[in-house]
Formats: structure tokens, sequence, C-alpha cells
């Protein structure tokens, strides 16, 4: 008899919908290890960090299968819930950034053995404000990239759908005069792409983030890329960026625990891929070893 109660919580149209066609085996490799399953399919932004939020006493395991919005929302809602509980995750999303940085297996069904037989890892989760993220703050030049491209382009795409929703947008580069605040320094310049980060790659693409990235030693990653007086400069930045050249004249890079960023008119940011509010004053800080994961 099955005494554990698994709470499963799944978007059913991330990422070609993968999810639908391996339902049955992902439910049944968590009844064989004796969980008893409450399956949650999400109808509408906002329903998986609900369900975290509101789920009834007993429950043991929290289960997310989705993009990385699906995590964020879950890692929110346990944030906000009196009782943490070990949250496992089943990449089914079109890029799966953090899934991927941290090991989890692509394979539906191989990702969901280690969601209810892996170890435990206690990893950061960062603060923006009075919202949480799991991987990725980001203001500017392609942070708008991920949620107004259309989900079925996502699907579609996959990766790509990213770069050339972005690439539409170099003809018309905006920038934010930035004073950002971290340790004992002042940083203050014209800035057209800023990301505060817990990932080994951002939109699909590794390593842009730096080298030495731990998941739970109380830093996130900051990536601030200044603005090109031309377009020869423009083109050494991006050049620079998919050489993985992230610490040179155009592109600032540290590790910090927090943060602050002011600027004269608000910045859009996003969260995990999904817009995170207008800001003027935006305070960024690190929750060390904030959620539970579960790994390989």
């Amino acid at each position: 008899m099955n005494d554990r109660k698994l709470l499963f919580i799944y978007n059913t149209h991330a990422g070609r919908e993968r999810i639908s066609s391996q339902l049955a085996d992902v439910i049944d490799v968590f009844t064989k290890h004796g969980y008893l399953v409450s399956a949650y399919p999400t109808q509408r932004a906002g329903d998986a960090r609900t369900a975290v939020q509101e789920r009834e006493e007993g429950y043991s395991l929290v289960v997310c299968s989705g993009g990385d919005g699906t995590l964020d929302e879950v890692v929110s809602g346990m944030m906000e819930s009196p009782e943490q509980l070990p949250i496992g995750m089943i990449p089914a999303g079109s890029t799966n950034d953090f899934c991927q940085s941290i090991g989890i297996p692509t394979d539906l069904v191989e990702a969901a053995k280690v969601a209810v037989s892996g170890r435990s890892f206690h990893c950061d989760v960062g603060i923006l404000n009075q919202s949480y993220f799991v991987y990725v703050a980001g203001f500017g030049l392609f942070t708008d990239v991920s949620y107004q491209t259309p989900q079925d382009m996502k699907n579609l795409l996959g990766r790509a759908a990213y770069l050339l929703e972005g690439i539409k947008k170099l003809s018309d580069v905006g920038s934010y005069h930035l004073k950002i605040s971290y340790q004992d320094r002042i940083i203050e310049d014209d800035f057209i792409y800023g990301m505060v980060t817990n990932s080994l790659s951002v939109g699909g693409l590794k390593n842009i983030t730096g080298e030495m990235v731990e998941f739970n030693d109380g830093l996130f990653e900051v990536t601030l890329i200044k603005y090109p007086k031309n377009m020869i400069e423009l083109s050494t930045i991006i050049t620079m960026l998919l050489g993985r050249d992230v610490d040179n004249e155009y592109i600032f890079h540290f590790k910090t625990a927090q943060l602050t960023v002011d600027s004269r008119k608000k910045v859009a940011w996003t969260l995990d891929g999904e817009f995170g509010g207008f800001y003027k004053h935006t305070e960024i800080m690190v929750k060390r070893e904030g959620v539970v994961i579960r790994i390989p």
C-alpha cells in the first residue's frame, strides 16, 4: 500500500507537449516507488504556484514538469509555504536551462526516477524585490525574448526561437543608464543588457554565465553589457558573447550575494524567462540553500 503522497504538477503545453505522450509512464515510476500520486495539470499562468501554496497536508514530495517558468512557479510557491518539501523536476520545456545545469536527465522517465530516488541538494534561490527566481533575472536586450516568443514558436524552434526573436531587435537597441551597487563598489554606465544568474546556460547558450558556477555557494554571477557606441562595437560584443568571453572592456562580470540597481526610468525585468515587473529601484539577493532539489 502506498503511504507517501506525491503532488505532480505539469504543464501539458510545454515543449511540443512532451509530457502528454509519456504521462502514464511517468506516473508509473512514481507509483512503483511507493507514492500515492495527485496529478495537477496547469491551466493558466500562476496555477503551479497556487497548487504548491494551497496543497493539503501530508505530501512528502512535489514534482513538476514543464519549462523553466513552471519550475519558477513551483519554487516560488514553496518559498512562500510554511512547510518546505523537496522538489523533483522533469524537464519538458523548450530550453530547460536550469535542469541541464544541474544534470537532470532529458529523458522524462529517467528524470522521474531521479525525482523519486535521487539525492537531495540544497540550492540557492534568488530574490528580486519581493519575487523569487531560480536561475536568471535579466533586463534589456533579449530579456523579453522568452515571454514575447509565442508558445508554438518556442515548441517548434526550441533554442533557435530565442535567438531568432532577439536578432530581430538588434536594429533597435535600447539602453538603460544605471547605477549598480554591490559589496563596496559602484558601477554607473549605459547598459543594453544585464543578468544575474545561477546556471551554466541561459537561453540554451552554455558557459555564457562565466566559469566556476556553483549552485549552493550563496553567490550569483552578474553579467552587464555596456551600450555600444557604434555597430562595430556591437558586432564585437556579439562575437565575444558567442565566444563565451564575458570579462572584457565591454562586459562587466562578477560574483556577489547582493546588489542594487537604480535607474531614472523603470526597468523591465524577466525572471526565469517570464515577465518580472518594472522597477526604478531593484534589490537582488541570494537566499543560500533556500530550496531542496532532487538531483542524480
